[in-house]
């Protein structure tokens, strides 16, 4: 069951993968973005984007200028996004394994 699954999920992540490299690609850029404008590291900046991405959001880092917050809003949206995507693959992989057993 669990070579169906991940076997599932690399196939589904390489159907999603154009989607999931512009979120990415989009992510790092905005944090990127953020961080020159609020004159952090580059490290720095990524760290803030993923942090926010992903909704976990520690507070170390934060945006003091509007532009900067609403460039976070959209790293926040994109986030959601990739997490969604992930999930839904993830799902869909898992259901399908379950099908098949169900079938056997």
């Amino acid at each position: 069951m669990r070579k169906s699954f991940a076997t599932g999920l690399l196939f589904g992540l390489r159907v999603v993968w154009p989607v999931l490299s512009a979120l990415l690609v989009g992510i790092v850029g905005l944090g990127l973005l953020v961080g020159f404008i609020e004159g952090w590291s580059v490290s720095d900046s990524i760290y803030f984007a993923f942090v926010s991405g992903l909704t976990i959001g520690y507070g170390d880092l934060a945006p003091k200028t509007f532009i900067a917050r609403v460039l976070a809003i959209m790293i926040g949206i994109c986030g959601v996004l990739l997490t969604g995507l992930v999930a839904a693959v993830a799902v869909k992989a898992l259901s399908a394994v379950r099908t098949r057993d169900d079938r056997e």
